[in-house]
């Protein structure tokens, strides 16, 4: 069974970019290079064309995918000129700091404590400092109100005198919401769709169970979500918790302990990332979508053996993501399935971004791909983007998730979900499934198809260089120089659209952008109201670098 999956936390970096680049947090996240161990392994696991382990470098490239946008990465004008923004950022930030130590500075970390080291006086305390703060009014600007696809209520924010602090004003507007995880659009239409349920669990429930799942806190409710949940995906049974995040953060580590194995995704999410480092399991990570590279770590891997006993490995997992959140891009479910079931390898897969967008009825990545759930063997997923609610989930056989139950932090010491959003998720259920006797869930996954795929196409028509591959609902716009990021943000908002903006370290230093949204909720007029208003920015700002070398 999969039961304990496994230790040491030697990450392996990948040597080379796939030809859509290697660009997330994940990669940086991640330890430095562990050497390569070496330990049999029962002849039983190789195929017969095993062979003995070959260097990262002679990995060959992933086979182009259908509808994949091909990206070059940028030109070597785009990298001189985003180095050079950020030298200078960070050369300003050094003067900055020396003057503020000899005069006196709003940062108290500047002036220090007599008799204790610096608590935050490290690069990441400086970045935040010296580049974040200049340009800090492009995040965690505030909403009233739901978060509608077209009137998203966005309140204006102020700098406080002598601090680095910015204060909510009086003013607000409507934006074009171009950020929310409002795949299916439920924020949107939430009164007619889903309120009554919604309720109708506050007034029988409350808003909490004030408990653990484990001791007081599960409820009918939440036996009936599970239920859903393995149900929908073919599963034989199903775990929820309250927070997306830590679904992987906590089950992971419960499945993967010393003398494991991880193979992950060079672009998988932080909280892969998190989830492994701290199960103690050894890492090893393969290029972004590569199926050839994933088989080459796996024969290292199983002739090798762990670290310095050269014993078999105890268990192995291969980690992937449905759609990779910061690249819109579809894992290449297929061939990297095949590949870790030719090595008794279990497979996880991510749907965060994928269950309820992706696929004909909704069922993510895998039915977009064609690949039967049998052959996953850890389903996960969150509720925070296709359900309009929030908290995630962990499908499988009824003997991984009863260990689950006990072994899982989450489930063990997490307050069980909200019954609220428990029902929310359950009438998300129903109108996806077509269960509520209307057609809107089947309107709805075919409106975040077709606006996704629309929006893309025009923006590509515009020459902008976008990451990720049709039929994805995230759509990312290289951006590149760290100037340009701060006012594509402003820009937009001065025009009325409320977008989302990345840079070092979500992503890596050269490669910021801008990344949108699309959701079901969108009308065609507010997609073309909103590429109306993203082409004069990009005329400003000089971003058609899929036409032009210098933007």
């Amino acid at each position: 069974r999969p039961a304990d999956l496994g230790p040491s936390l030697g990450a392996e970096m990948p040597a080379t970019r796939s030809s859509s680049s290697a660009r997330r947090r994940s990669t940086r996240a991640l330890s430095p290079p562990a050497s390569p161990g070496a330990a049999s392994v029962p002849a039983a696991v190789l195929s017969p064309e095993e062979t003995s382990s070959v260097s990262h470098a002679a990995a060959p490239a992933p086979a182009p995918r259908e509808q994949a946008h091909d990206s070059e990465g940028p030109t070597a004008f785009v990298v001189l000129t985003t180095y050079f923004a950020y030298a200078m950022l960070v050369l300003m930030g050094h003067i900055r700091d020396f003057l503020g130590r000899m005069a006196g500075s709003r940062y108290r970390v500047l002036n220090g404590v007599k008799g204790y080291a610096p608590l935050l006086q490290d690069w990441e305390n400086f970045y935040t400092r010296r580049l974040y703060h200049r340009i800090q009014d492009c995040w965690n600007r505030p909403i009233k109100g739901p978060p509608f696809s077209a009137t998203m209520e966005v309140i204006d924010r102020r700098p406080v005198p002598r601090t680095y602090q910015l204060e909510p004003t009086e003013k607000s507007g409507k934006f074009l919401n171009l950020g929310s995880y409002n795949y299916l659009g439920f924020a949107d239409d939430w009164v007619e769709s889903c309120r009554g349920a919604v309720m109708k669990a506050v007034d029988q429930f409350s808003v909490s169970s004030c408990s653990s799942a484990v001791d007081i806190g599960l409820t009918s409710l939440q036996t009936e979500l599970e239920a859903n949940v393995a149900g929908f995906l073919g599963k034989e049974a199903a775990i929820v918790y309250s927070m997306g995040y830590g679904t992987n953060a906590a089950s992971i580590p419960a499945l993967m302990g010393p003398g494991t194995l991880i193979l992950s995704d060079a672009l998988n999410h932080a909280s892969i990332v998190n989830g492994a480092r701290h199960s103690g399991a050894t890492i090893r990570v393969f290029r972004h979508n590569n199926p050839a590279h994933l088989e080459q770590l796996l024969r290292e891997a199983i002739v090798a053996g762990q670290p310095l006993t050269r014993r078999p490995w105890r268990k192995v997992l291969v980690v992937v993501e449905g759609v990779y959140s910061m690249e819109g891009e579809i894992a290449d479910l297929k061939p990297l399935v095949r590949v870790a079931k030719r090595y008794k390898a279990y497979v996880m897969v991510d749907e965060a971004h994928s269950i309820g967008a992706l696929g004909k009825t909704g069922r993510g990545a895998c039915e977009h791909c064609g690949v039967d759930t049998a052959d996953v063997d850890v389903m996960m997923g969150t509720f925070t983007k296709s359900y309009g609610a929030m908290g995630g989930y962990i499908a499988g056989s009824k003997e991984l998730i009863d260990y689950l139950r006990q072994n899982s932090s989450g489930s063990v010491y997490g307050t069980a979900m909200s019954p609220v959003v428990v029902a929310q998720v359950l009438r998300a259920f129903e109108i996806i499934d077509g269960r509520d006797g209307t057609d809107r869930g089947a309107r709805k996954l075919q409106a975040i198809k077709d606006n996704a795929n629309y929006f893309r196409s025009r923006l590509e028509d515009m020459g902008c260089e976008l990451l990720g591959q049709q039929d994805s609902p995230v759509v990312p716009l290289m951006i590149y120089n760290p100037g340009k990021v701060a006012q594509f943000s402003r820009e937009c908002f001065d025009r009325g659209l409320a977008v989302v903006v990345v840079g070092f370290p979500a992503t890596s230093l050269i490669e910021s952008r801008t990344r949108f949204c699309i959701s079901a909720g969108h009308t065609r007029e507010d997609l073309d109201k909103a590429l109306k208003s993203i082409e004069e920015v990009v005329d400003l700002l000089k971003l058609r670098y899929g036409k032009r070398w210098f933007g």
